[in-house]
Parts: structure tokens; sequence; C-alpha cells
């Protein structure tokens, strides 16, 4: 089984079982190196402002969305070398909904044109209109970014059409464009949500055409918020409200801090939040911007937990989520500890956390940019991970942590993200369904 070609949800799905069967040896295995010793960097933290780091990341990360990207189909590739001149074809409907949302931030930015901006904004949506294969509405995870075939065998994808859909309906609000718009619209408005849920209460994570529906399930709290309320959103197709109530919301108890989280990595608390808005609101079960706050919270102490046997881990540098290490893709996290921890930083781990908590993220992030330099830092802002104790730096970056590090820097710093996509009424009628009320 090649990992390359694995969604972080199967890559979860198959960890999560060996860590179900057996969590003490999952953990030791997760915890293998220990006792080891690095040289301190030397070199001063980010000095300019915060605001200018920021402006640093999301200029260099549009770069990536703009330079990785067909620029006839508009698609985004999973993946590129960190210094550009990647010569990969294999694209991610995930990472073209992150560039589609690039495309209305730099609009906002003004680091592109305005023209040049909804030019190639038509173009993608033409594309996944049009062009693209789908069935029932519903996209491949990974396709060729020039023909938009399949990729080898993979899995017909629910997370990742709505990963793709959000920037969808972004594109939708942002661009003053009816062609836009009315492309958007057909996109979102063909999708067949109940036909996902396969006959269950709870939505398939995808579907072959050799096999049919997967097993798994978005069946307990994740980043599964945006499916639902896309579904329950869609004045065509919808899923019924009552399917927000079928996921379990389990309970995490860690250093005395309570919220509601699966076996998972962190970056599952960002993801809905990337786009929908739940500040200052809750349904009939909690505040979910508050729960990735404190989710982020215990993720920080867990990391300073392991500094014993990580001692690059410290107030200035923590944050693991699912990302490239030196052996290949996997998916990472605690608390509880999840996969083969050593020792690794994950930029987008505190970089898609920036608005739960801003201080101790942007200290992270300042500390990477400042005392690591090149070691961290490419062409398209933050490498997609690096290890200070085997002095390894990934070649490549991910556009789906790229993305989610742009999104969530936006987001702290203007709520741009947040403000635009919530403008679609489909969103306010999904979360108004579901009991979402405002907080007291």
């Amino acid at each position: 089984m090649n990992d390359r070609f694995l969604g972080r949800r199967e890559i979860l799905r198959i960890s999560g079982l060996t860590l179900l069967a057996s969590p003490v040896a999952a953990f030791a295995h997760g915890l293998q190196k220990t006792g080891k010793t690095f040289p301190q960097p030397t070199g001063a933290p980010y000095q300019g402002t915060d605001e200018q780091l920021l402006e640093e990341i999301q200029k260099a990360t549009f770069q990536f969305f703009w330079n990785e990207a067909s620029p006839d189909t508009g698609q985004v590739k999973d993946r590129a070398l960190a210094g550009g001149h990647d010569q990969r074809k294999m694209a991610s409907i995930a990472a073209t909904g992150f560039g589609l949302t690039s495309l209305c931030i730099a609009d906002h930015r003004g680091y592109a044109t305005s023209a040049e901006l909804r030019d190639r904004t038509r173009k993608t949506l033409r594309f996944l209109a049009n062009r693209l294969p789908h069935e029932h509405g519903f996209f491949y995870h990974f396709i060729d970014m020039e023909t938009g075939a399949r990729w080898e065998n993979v899995e017909l994808s629910s997370i990742d059409t709505s990963l793709l859909l959000c920037g969808v309906l972004t594109a939708r609000q942002h661009f003053a464009d009816q062609e836009i718009k009315d492309l958007a619209t057909k996109i979102y408005e063909r999708v067949d949500w109940p036909w996902m849920l396969n006959g269950g209460r709870t939505l398939s994570m995808g579907w072959h055409p050799e096999t049919g529906f997967l097993k798994a399930r978005w069946e307990h709290y994740c980043e599964l918020m945006m499916i639902y309320l896309l579904g329950i959103g869609s004045p065509t197709h919808p899923l019924e409200p009552d399917t927000w109530h079928a996921w379990t919301r389990p309970v995490i108890h860690y250093q005395g801090i309570e919220f509601i989280s699966g076996n998972d990595p962190i970056f599952t608390h960002q993801y809905s939040q990337a786009w929908f808005d739940f500040r200052n609101k809750k349904d009939a079960y909690t505040d979910y911007f508050e729960n990735s706050v404190k989710a982020t919270k215990a993720h920080k102490l867990f990391c300073l937990s392991l500094r014993e046997k990580f001692p690059d881990y410290s107030e200035d540098l923590w944050g693991i989520s699912a990302s490239d290490y030196e052996k290949g893709y996997t998916a990472w996290g605690g608390p509880p500890a999840q996969g083969p921890i050593d020792g690794t930083v994950v930029p987008c781990a505190t970089g898609g956390s920036l608005p739960f908590l801003f201080d101790d993220c942007i200290r992270v992030l300042r500390t990477m940019r400042g005392r690591y330099g090149k070691r961290a830092w490419s062409k398209y802002s933050f490498v997609d991970a690096f290890n200070p104790l085997d002095d390894w730096t990934d070649p490549d970056v991910l556009g789906i942590d790229l993305g989610i590090t742009m999104l969530m820097a936006e987001n702290q710093r203007t709520g741009f993200v947040w403000k635009t996509f919530m403008k679609n009424p489909e969103a306010q009628s999904a979360m108004k369904k579901v009991g979402f009320k405002p907080t007291s």
C-alpha cells in the first residue's frame, strides 16, 4: 500500500485500528526515540511584527496556489517541491478547495490583479462543472491536474469533495461575476448527499467504482462538521437535520482540560472552522470554537510533556499533525499519543490554530521563521515538516497544510474567510436547522 496515495482519513483509520487494539503498544511505538540531544539554534526569533510575519506567510503561500496549479484547469497539486520547479501532475481536489479560497484572499489583499484572479477562478469552476468526472456530484480524491482523470485507484471522497465545495462557495460569494456564481451553484447543487449515506444514519467516507462504498463512516467528531452542514444546507439533495445528531462526540480529559475529540490529529479541530464561523454560538452539545481552543491548549501541553524524550519541544517549538516525516506520510498527534512521534515539528499544527490560541501559536511561527531559517522556510513559506533532532527537512510542501495556515492566518487578521463564506444562505440555513444559537 503506497502511503502517497492514501488520504489522511485512510491513514487515520488504519493507525486508529492499531491504536484501539493496543493503546499501550501504540504509545510505546510512538515514542520509540528517546534521550536525544540537539544543538539549540543560535539565531533570534523573527524580528518583525506579527502582522508582517502573517503577511509573509500568506503572500508566499499564495505563490504555491498560483504556480503549482494548472493555468488551464485550475487544479492544484497535492504537493510540490518546497523550492518550486516541481514536475509532478497529481492534483488534490481538497488542495483546489483551499486554492479557490486563496484566490479570494489574494484579491482581498492585492497579491495579483482582480482580472487575473477572476480568470483563474472561472477556469477552475468551468473545469469542475463541465469536465471533471464525478459520481452523484462527488469527486475523486486525487486527479491528473491537466486531464482530470482519476489517479490510480483512489476513492471518490466525501471529505475532499466538501473541502473543495467550501472553496467553491467562498468564490461564489467573493467575486462579483455572474458566471462564477452560476458555475459554483451548479457544482454545489448537483451533489446528492443522501446517496453518500448508503442507507445508513451517517455518511460514508467514500466510494470506489470497483467495490462500492467504503465501510468507514463519518461517525465521531472530527473535521466532519463541514460535510454534514453542507449536506443539510443543500437546496436540491439535502440531508435530514437529524444526521447532525447521528455522530458521536467523545470527551477527552487531559491535564485538567475537558473537550470533545476523537483520537485524531489537531487538524480535525481546524478544517471545518476555516470556513464555517462557529464563534459565539453553540448547538445542543457545545461551543465548537471554544472546544478547539481547549483542544489546542491540550495539544500544546501534550507536546511539552514529551520534552525529556524530544528536547526540541518547548514553549517556542511544538505542534504535530498529519504530515510528512522522514519515512513518508503519517497521521500523528495527541493527546492521546498517536503515530511514530519522533521530535518532528509540523508548522500547520500551530499555523492552522492561530485563531484559537494566537499568542502561543504565533510564538512558534516566529521561532521557526527566525531561528530555523532555511530548515523551516522556503519559497512557499513553511516546509511541511522538519525534525531538529535528526537535522531533517521535508523537501516538499502540501497544499492542504499550506492552505489551512493561509486561511486561518486571514481569519485571525480580519475574519475575511468566515465573513465571506457565511454569506452563503445555505451555510446559515444549515446551522439554524441543527440548532445553533448565540452564546449568552
